[in-house]
């Protein structure tokens, strides 16, 4: 007598890539839905994106497709990335009907849209995730074919016709919790983050700004993410400083964040969405410079959000020199009543259940049943209330 045979586990795809800001929700939203639901989770991106690094890392699988851009790029060059987006979409069909996801959602990057097309084209419900208060352009011409939206912003949602708008948050791994605010301490750590990509403005000015304090503070410890290949120069910068190994961790890209922010007294960084989304979830005082090429400006608003809480200072990038860095560095580090005190705001407006807010909505639009005692119930801390998003991750090209 033969042993039946398992029915397979229904099938979800996420089309997410280029940035972290994209593909860190992503696997934040997978990590829930897998505990909540048994279903496979198989990502799509591109070779060149942050995807081709991380999601197999994380346990799911990867397609890829080689999308190329269409914005921004000149019209030669957006002309022959629209023949290969037609190529890719009918690879993508291929794909999808060998899959026969159950559901498929939309985060971003040149990937997206070719996949959730070709969802959208065999029946498979889509949804969007917008983490963004100016909406993606993929997401933008995918509204009108898919059936939900998540979004931060109530805002957001306006701006998108034809889908269903669920404000959640920004999704966040679970390692991203509340953390207390170390006081009283003789050392002081500095956490610097550009986003996955790098910010070139800080890689330049940090160093001789936190050099400038290391001579006031000599157990002043720094941590700087640099983005990749950015690394050596940064190192070089704070051995000219005075800051050398033992004080300074310089690296490419942070593969434990949570950690580290939690290990962190003060962060200095850009203000995308993912960002901003992590240190109030953590609860951590920040100086925020904003990348001032976002599109609407919307990394400003993002940092002006937490600012308006009380619960970090943003310096505008032309206003950000060595100088203003250190002064507003060094005030923080030393008043560890404000300190905290902006930590808490901070941390009084996480949404650390956005992923598994998420994850449920989209296992209901899959029509997947959740595991036995899992009633995915969620529970949130709160909203940045000032009606702001921004992407995390921004390319910079200089």
């Amino acid at each position: 007598m033969s042993t039946p045979k398992s029915p397979e586990r229904p099938v979800i795809v996420i089309a997410a890539g280029g940035t972290g800001g994209h593909v860190f929700p992503g696997i934040a939203v997978a990590d829930a839905m897998t505990k909540m639901a048994d279903v496979r989770v198989v990502f799509f991106g591109t070779p060149r994106g942050i995807e081709s690094r991380v999601v197999a890392r994380h346990g799911y699988e990867l397609e890829l497709l080689a999308v190329s851009p269409l914005k921004g790029v000149g019209p030669a060059r957006a002309a022959l990335g629209a023949v290969v987006a037609g190529r890719e979409t009918a690879r993508a069909l291929r794909r999808i009907r060998a899959l026969k996801p159950a559901a498929a959602l939309s985060i971003g990057g040149y990937a997206a849209g070719p996949v959730s097309l070709a969802a959208a084209l065999t029946g498979v419900p889509v949804a969007l995730l917008e983490p963004n208060s100016t909406v993606g352009l993929t997401n933008k011409l995918l509204a009108p074919l898919a059936k939900e939206a998540y979004v931060v912003w109530a805002a957001t949602g306006e701006k998108l016709r034809g889908p269903k708008i669920q404000v959640f948050g920004v999704p966040l791994r679970k390692v991203f919790k509340p953390s207390p605010t170390r006081t009283g301490s003789t050392s002081a750590r500095v956490l610097v983050m550009g986003g996955s990509q790098g910010a070139a403005a800080l890689n330049e000015r940090l160093p001789q700004a936190l050099g400038a304090l290391k001579r006031e503070m000599p157990h002043l410890e720094v941590v700087h993410q640099t983005g990749k290949d950015r690394d050596a120069e940064v190192r070089a910068a704070y051995a000219r400083e005075g800051i050398r190994d033992g004080s300074v961790t310089v690296t490419p890209f942070l593969d434990d964040v949570a950690t580290e922010l939690e290990r962190a007294d003060l962060v200095v960084a850009r203000a995308g969405a993912v960002t901003v989304a992590e240190l109030a979830a953590v609860g951590r005082a920040s100086v925020l410079i904003p990348f001032p090429h976002a599109a609407d400006d919307h990394q400003a608003k993002n940092a002006m959000a937490l600012v308006d809480a009380g619960a970090a200072v943003c310096i505008r990038q032309a206003a950000a020199d060595a100088v203003r860095l250190a002064s507003e560095i060094g005030a923080l580090l030393r008043d560890d009543t404000a300190r905290t005190r902006m930590a808490d705001r901070a941390r009084a407006h996480g949404r650390p259940d956005a992923a598994h807010d998420v994850a449920k909505a989209l296992l209901a639009l899959a029509g997947i049943p959740l595991k036995r005692g899992s009633n995915g119930a969620g529970r949130t801390n709160g909203a940045l209330h000032a009606g702001h998003a921004g992407n995390s991750t921004e390319t910079e090209v200089n």
